[in-house]
Protein backbone atom coordinates (compact mmCIF):
# COMPACT_ATOMS: atom_id res chain seq x y z
CA UNK A 1 0.00 0.00 0.00
CA UNK A 2 1.60 3.49 -0.93
CA UNK A 3 1.16 6.42 0.96
CA UNK A 4 -1.63 7.83 -1.03
CA UNK A 5 -3.83 5.01 -0.13
CA UNK A 6 -3.76 6.76 3.14
CA UNK A 7 -6.03 9.42 4.31
CA UNK A 8 -4.10 9.17 8.27
CA UNK A 9 -0.91 7.80 8.67
CA UNK A 10 0.57 8.09 12.62
CA UNK A 11 3.68 7.00 13.57
CA UNK A 12 5.25 6.83 17.39
CA UNK A 13 2.78 9.50 18.80
CA UNK A 14 3.24 11.41 21.69
CA UNK A 15 1.62 14.23 23.67
CA UNK A 16 3.09 14.88 27.32
CA UNK A 17 2.15 17.52 30.24
CA UNK A 18 5.19 17.60 32.27
CA UNK A 19 5.19 13.56 33.41
CA UNK A 20 2.18 12.49 32.31
CA UNK A 21 1.93 11.06 28.76
CA UNK A 22 -1.64 11.46 27.40
CA UNK A 23 -1.00 9.72 24.52
CA UNK A 24 2.12 7.37 24.33
CA UNK A 25 3.56 5.98 21.38
CA UNK A 26 0.39 5.38 19.41
CA UNK A 27 0.98 3.99 15.44
CA UNK A 28 -1.80 3.30 13.05
CA UNK A 29 -3.27 3.84 9.47
CA UNK A 30 -6.58 5.22 8.37
CA UNK A 31 -7.43 4.15 4.49
CA UNK A 32 -9.02 5.90 2.30
CA UNK A 33 -12.50 5.73 1.94
CA UNK A 34 -12.65 3.35 5.04
CA UNK A 35 -14.73 3.95 8.11
CA UNK A 36 -12.65 3.77 11.60
CA UNK A 37 -13.39 3.73 15.09
CA UNK A 38 -11.45 4.97 17.81
CA UNK A 39 -12.50 3.47 20.93
CA UNK A 40 -11.57 3.76 24.58
CA UNK A 41 -12.49 4.99 27.79
CA UNK A 42 -12.64 8.58 29.23
CA UNK A 43 -8.82 9.27 29.66
CA UNK A 44 -7.73 7.19 27.66
CA UNK A 45 -6.09 9.44 25.22
CA UNK A 46 -8.44 9.07 22.08
CA UNK A 47 -9.25 12.72 22.14
CA UNK A 48 -5.98 14.24 22.72
CA UNK A 49 -5.19 11.42 19.67
CA UNK A 50 -7.63 12.99 17.84
CA UNK A 51 -7.28 17.05 18.59
CA UNK A 52 -3.84 16.44 17.20
CA UNK A 53 -5.32 14.78 13.55
CA UNK A 54 -7.61 17.69 13.75
CA UNK A 55 -4.66 20.21 13.99
CA UNK A 56 -6.27 21.75 17.02
CA UNK A 57 -3.42 20.62 19.49
CA UNK A 58 0.32 19.97 18.97
CA UNK A 59 2.15 16.77 19.52
CA UNK A 60 5.23 16.16 21.77
CA UNK A 61 6.80 13.97 18.81
CA UNK A 62 6.09 11.35 16.25
CA UNK A 63 5.11 11.93 12.80
CA UNK A 64 1.48 12.56 11.68
CA UNK A 65 0.06 12.80 8.25
CA UNK A 66 -3.37 13.73 7.15
CA UNK A 67 -4.61 13.91 4.00
CA UNK A 68 -1.15 14.38 2.85
CA UNK A 69 -0.45 17.58 5.12
CA UNK A 70 1.24 17.80 8.78
CA UNK A 71 -1.95 18.97 10.95
CA UNK A 72 0.42 21.44 13.00
CA UNK A 73 1.23 23.15 9.54
CA UNK A 74 -2.36 22.64 7.40
CA UNK A 75 -3.72 25.86 5.80
CA UNK A 76 -7.10 26.61 5.30
CA UNK A 77 -7.47 24.72 2.12
CA UNK A 78 -6.55 21.63 3.76
CA UNK A 79 -9.13 22.26 6.58
CA UNK A 80 -11.51 22.67 3.93
CA UNK A 81 -10.90 19.36 3.08
CA UNK A 82 -12.26 18.18 6.36
CA UNK A 83 -15.20 18.07 8.20
CA UNK A 84 -15.19 18.19 12.27
CA UNK A 85 -18.18 17.24 14.43
CA UNK A 86 -17.35 18.14 17.59
CA UNK A 87 -18.49 15.87 21.00
CA UNK A 88 -19.69 19.87 22.45
CA UNK A 89 -19.58 22.87 20.31
CA UNK A 90 -21.17 25.48 22.89
CA UNK A 91 -23.28 26.63 20.01
CA UNK A 92 -26.86 28.95 21.38
CA UNK A 93 -27.39 30.27 17.80
CA UNK A 94 -29.22 34.16 16.93
CA UNK A 95 -29.71 32.02 13.27
CA UNK A 96 -31.80 29.44 11.88
CA UNK A 97 -30.59 25.59 10.99
CA UNK A 98 -30.93 27.08 7.38
CA UNK A 99 -29.00 30.51 8.15
CA UNK A 100 -26.29 29.09 9.50
CA UNK A 101 -25.49 26.02 6.77
CA UNK A 102 -26.34 28.66 4.34
CA UNK A 103 -23.32 30.64 5.81
CA UNK A 104 -20.95 27.13 6.62
CA UNK A 105 -21.63 26.26 3.10
CA UNK A 106 -19.89 29.33 1.35
CA UNK A 107 -16.78 28.61 2.91
CA UNK A 108 -16.19 24.88 0.62
CA UNK A 109 -15.43 25.37 -2.84
CA UNK A 110 -18.13 22.06 -3.78
CA UNK A 111 -20.75 22.38 -0.71
CA UNK A 112 -23.32 19.87 -0.25
CA UNK A 113 -27.63 21.31 -0.78
CA UNK A 114 -28.11 22.76 2.17
CA UNK A 115 -31.70 21.75 2.06
CA UNK A 116 -30.78 18.15 1.44
CA UNK A 117 -28.15 17.88 3.98
CA UNK A 118 -30.95 19.25 6.39
CA UNK A 119 -33.54 16.48 5.25
CA UNK A 120 -30.55 14.24 5.94
CA UNK A 121 -30.57 15.12 9.30
CA UNK A 122 -34.21 14.58 10.06
CA UNK A 123 -34.33 18.83 10.65
CA UNK A 124 -36.91 19.42 8.03
CA UNK A 125 -39.18 20.77 10.61
CA UNK A 126 -36.72 23.05 12.09
CA UNK A 127 -34.91 24.95 9.07
CA UNK A 128 -36.39 28.09 9.82
CA UNK A 129 -36.35 27.74 13.69
CA UNK A 130 -33.35 29.51 15.74
CA UNK A 131 -30.81 27.39 16.84
CA UNK A 132 -30.95 28.36 20.69
CA UNK A 133 -34.47 27.55 20.97
CA UNK A 134 -33.74 23.76 19.78
CA UNK A 135 -33.74 20.59 21.67
CA UNK A 136 -29.94 19.18 22.86
CA UNK A 137 -30.72 16.11 20.56
CA UNK A 138 -31.83 18.64 18.04
CA UNK A 139 -28.55 21.06 18.20
CA UNK A 140 -26.55 17.57 18.04
CA UNK A 141 -28.00 17.24 14.30
CA UNK A 142 -27.26 20.71 13.46
CA UNK A 143 -23.52 19.64 14.75
CA UNK A 144 -23.30 17.01 12.34
CA UNK A 145 -25.36 18.95 8.93
CA UNK A 146 -22.11 21.56 10.05
CA UNK A 147 -19.90 18.62 9.57
CA UNK A 148 -20.77 17.18 6.33
CA UNK A 149 -22.52 20.25 4.03
CA UNK A 150 -18.79 20.90 3.38
CA UNK A 151 -18.33 17.61 1.28
CA UNK A 152 -15.13 16.42 3.06
CA UNK A 153 -12.48 14.11 1.97
CA UNK A 154 -12.36 13.15 5.50
CA UNK A 155 -15.11 13.57 8.25
CA UNK A 156 -14.36 13.34 12.16
CA UNK A 157 -17.46 12.43 13.92
CA UNK A 158 -16.91 12.40 17.62
CA UNK A 159 -19.34 10.86 19.80
CA UNK A 160 -21.70 12.16 17.36
CA UNK A 161 -25.11 10.43 18.37
CA UNK A 162 -24.98 11.74 21.91
CA UNK A 163 -29.24 12.85 22.47
CA UNK A 164 -30.19 10.60 19.54
CA UNK A 165 -33.19 8.95 20.18
CA UNK A 166 -32.95 5.09 18.84
CA UNK A 167 -34.66 5.85 15.49
CA UNK A 168 -32.99 9.21 15.08
CA UNK A 169 -29.63 7.10 15.40
CA UNK A 170 -30.50 4.46 12.48
CA UNK A 171 -31.55 7.05 10.61
CA UNK A 172 -28.02 8.81 11.43
CA UNK A 173 -26.23 5.01 10.85
CA UNK A 174 -28.29 5.47 7.38
CA UNK A 175 -26.67 8.82 6.35
CA UNK A 176 -22.74 7.67 7.70
CA UNK A 177 -23.28 4.58 5.54
CA UNK A 178 -24.21 7.06 2.46
CA UNK A 179 -21.24 8.83 3.05
CA UNK A 180 -19.19 6.33 3.36
CA UNK A 181 -20.19 4.84 -0.45
CA UNK A 182 -19.51 8.27 -1.25
CA UNK A 183 -15.70 7.51 -0.74
CA UNK A 184 -15.75 9.66 2.79
CA UNK A 185 -13.31 8.61 4.98
CA UNK A 186 -14.70 8.54 8.45
CA UNK A 187 -12.57 8.61 11.84
CA UNK A 188 -15.88 7.70 14.24
CA UNK A 189 -15.20 7.90 18.17
CA UNK A 190 -17.96 6.56 20.06
CA UNK A 191 -19.06 5.25 23.67
CA UNK A 192 -21.94 2.64 21.58
CA UNK A 193 -20.27 -0.12 20.95
CA UNK A 194 -23.09 -1.60 18.14
CA UNK A 195 -22.23 2.19 16.68
CA UNK A 196 -19.00 1.09 15.69
CA UNK A 197 -19.92 -2.31 15.22
CA UNK A 198 -22.65 -0.90 12.67
CA UNK A 199 -20.32 1.39 11.15
CA UNK A 200 -16.91 0.82 11.65
CA UNK A 201 -14.45 -1.51 9.18
CA UNK A 202 -11.75 -1.35 11.26
CA UNK A 203 -11.57 -0.13 15.43
CA UNK A 204 -8.31 0.51 17.31
CA UNK A 205 -8.61 0.47 21.12
CA UNK A 206 -6.52 2.75 23.24
CA UNK A 207 -6.09 2.68 26.88
CA UNK A 208 -4.03 4.72 29.63
CA UNK A 209 -2.56 6.36 26.37
CA UNK A 210 -1.66 3.29 24.01
CA UNK A 211 -3.13 1.77 21.39
CA UNK A 212 -3.98 -2.34 22.92
CA UNK A 213 -5.46 -3.43 19.82
CA UNK A 214 -6.26 -2.67 15.97
CA UNK A 215 -7.64 -4.81 12.96
CA UNK A 216 -11.61 -5.64 11.21
CA UNK A 217 -14.40 -5.23 13.58
CA UNK A 218 -14.80 -8.94 13.03
CA UNK A 219 -11.18 -9.52 14.07
CA UNK A 220 -10.05 -7.25 17.00
CA UNK A 221 -9.31 -9.07 20.39
CA UNK A 222 -7.25 -12.27 20.92
CA UNK A 223 -8.66 -15.51 19.19
CA UNK A 224 -9.76 -16.62 22.74
CA UNK A 225 -11.82 -13.62 22.70
CA UNK A 226 -14.31 -14.61 19.84
CA UNK A 227 -15.09 -18.18 20.69
CA UNK A 228 -18.37 -19.01 21.23
CA UNK A 229 -20.30 -19.69 24.22
CA UNK A 230 -23.17 -22.90 24.70
CA UNK A 231 -25.23 -22.04 27.64
CA UNK A 232 -28.32 -24.54 28.63
CA UNK A 233 -30.15 -26.02 31.91
CA UNK A 234 -29.90 -29.42 32.82
CA UNK A 235 -31.99 -30.81 36.05
CA UNK A 236 -32.31 -26.90 36.64
CA UNK A 237 -29.01 -26.59 36.82
CA UNK A 238 -27.18 -23.89 34.74
CA UNK A 239 -24.36 -25.12 32.60
CA UNK A 240 -22.26 -23.98 29.95
CA UNK A 241 -19.65 -24.77 27.82
CA UNK A 242 -16.85 -21.96 25.55
CA UNK A 243 -16.19 -24.09 22.27
CA UNK A 244 -15.16 -22.56 18.34
CA UNK A 245 -17.74 -25.30 17.24
CA UNK A 246 -21.03 -24.67 18.97
CA UNK A 247 -23.44 -26.35 16.54
CA UNK A 248 -21.67 -29.88 17.15
CA UNK A 249 -21.42 -29.57 20.79
CA UNK A 250 -25.34 -28.29 20.47
CA UNK A 251 -25.93 -31.90 17.92
CA UNK A 252 -24.34 -33.80 21.35
CA UNK A 253 -26.78 -32.46 23.50
CA UNK A 254 -29.33 -33.08 21.12
CA UNK A 255 -28.20 -36.37 20.80
CA UNK A 256 -28.01 -37.21 24.50
CA UNK A 257 -31.08 -36.28 25.78
CA UNK A 258 -33.52 -36.90 22.83
CA UNK A 259 -34.90 -33.06 22.76
CA UNK A 260 -33.69 -29.65 22.95
CA UNK A 261 -31.81 -28.89 26.50
CA UNK A 262 -33.64 -26.67 28.60
CA UNK A 263 -32.90 -22.76 28.21
CA UNK A 264 -30.29 -23.63 24.99
CA UNK A 265 -28.41 -20.26 23.78
CA UNK A 266 -25.62 -19.95 22.10
CA UNK A 267 -23.80 -16.88 22.69
CA UNK A 268 -21.72 -15.02 20.66
CA UNK A 269 -18.97 -12.42 21.57
CA UNK A 270 -19.58 -8.72 20.47
CA UNK A 271 -17.63 -6.44 20.00
CA UNK A 272 -18.80 -4.77 23.31
CA UNK A 273 -17.58 -8.18 25.00
CA UNK A 274 -13.88 -8.06 23.40
CA UNK A 275 -13.38 -4.26 24.26
CA UNK A 276 -14.49 -4.71 27.53
CA UNK A 277 -11.86 -7.87 27.80
CA UNK A 278 -8.95 -5.43 25.87
CA UNK A 279 -9.80 -2.61 28.35
CA UNK A 280 -10.01 -4.77 31.40
CA UNK A 281 -7.13 -6.75 30.94
CA UNK A 282 -5.09 -3.68 29.89
CA UNK A 283 -6.50 -2.15 33.27
CA UNK A 284 -5.47 -4.72 35.50
CA UNK A 285 -1.86 -5.17 33.71
CA UNK A 286 -1.08 -1.31 34.56
CA UNK A 287 -2.32 -2.16 38.35
CA UNK A 288 -0.05 -4.63 38.65
CA UNK A 289 2.82 -3.08 37.40
CA UNK A 290 2.33 -0.47 39.66
CA UNK A 291 2.48 -2.88 42.56
CA UNK A 292 5.34 -4.29 41.50
CA UNK A 293 7.37 -0.73 41.22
Amino acid sequence: MTSSDLAVRVRDLRKTYGDFSAVDGVSFDIHRGETFALLGPNGAGKSTTIEILEGYRDRTSGEVTVLGEDPQRGRLDWKARLGIVLQETGEQGNVTVREQLAHFASFYPNPRNVDEVIAAVGLEQKAGALIRTLSGGQRRRVDVALGIVGRPELLFLDEPTTGFDPEARRQFWDLVRELSDEGTTILLTTHYLDEAAQLGDRAGIIANGGLVDIGRIDEIGAPDARVPLVRWRENGVPQERRTREPGAVVAQLFDALGHEPDGLEVVRPTLEDVYLGLVGHHATEIIELERAS
